[in-house]
């Protein structure tokens, strides 16, 4: 079981490692990159036993999906990219923006994971490979688009960032949404729709950074509308 928690996200991580066409990453600082994905998940849990005590979002489902849930960990998922990642020199494509991000959240799926299975067992592994898993990537890819943005654009950098902050949260937010729900028979399928809009969203994010690419082919650059 234990295998198997770890596995699922150390694939993605290794099939976005591998989308890089041009110029990849060091691998220290891939491997970093994720332990501070498991290490973001000790603020992240502080911060949403402390949140979830706000009765506003203790008694609300959609503020808990989205504001004590998603914007937490996105938050702080961010942060972690922001205070290693993002300043290194290696840091030199948009594409970029997709690795680190997708490490870091790696490394803070495959933590959650874990945690996840030591209670749950064998079901609950079996889900979390084909949901929780690869819904952390597709979270971390829209991040990360916009985070590869952002490290390129000095005028619009900071709205670049929020709309990185913002994407990941609505993405993940609406996900936890639609499982958080209990009374309404059949609504956790929205919970796989979103997945998928976020799947075919990732596809389209990594074919525009890695033709924007300044080692490859350039061509114009494109938002995610």
């Amino acid at each position: 079981m234990l295998g198997l928690a770890i596995a699922p996200g150390i694939a993605l991580a290794i099939y976005i490692y591998f989308r890089d066409k041009y110029d990849k990453e060091p691998l220290l600082a891939l491997v970093i990159s994720f332990f501070m994905g498991v290490m973001s998940t000790i603020p992240t849990f502080v911060s949403e036993i402390l949140v979830a005590q706000i009765p506003f979002i203790e008694q609300n489902v959609f503020a808990m999906a989205f504001l004590g849930v998603a914007l937490i960990e996105e938050f702080w998922k961010m942060f972690f990219v922001m205070i290693y990642a993002f300043r290194k020199k290696a840091f030199d494509e948009p594409y970029d923006g997709i690795t680190y991000c997708v490490m870091v959240s790696m490394g803070f799926a495959t933590a959650e994971n874990i945690l996840y299975v030591m209670e749950g067992g064998w079901s609950v592994v079996i889900l979390r490979m084909f949901t929780a898993v690869p819904a952390h990537t597709t979270f971390a890819i829209m991040m990360g688009y916009y985070m590869g943005l952002a490290k390129f654009s000095s005028k619009s950098r900071g709205v670049l960032l929020c709309m990185a902050l913002l994407s990941a949260t609505l993405f993940h937010g609406a996900y936890d949404y639609f499982l958080f729900v209990q009374n309404v028979p059949g609504i956790w399928l929205g919970a796989f729709v979103s997945v998928g809009v976020g799947v075919y969203l990732s596809l389209r994010a990594i074919r525009i950074h890695s033709s924007n690419s300044p080692f490859g082919v350039s061509s114009k650059t494109d938002f995610l509308t």
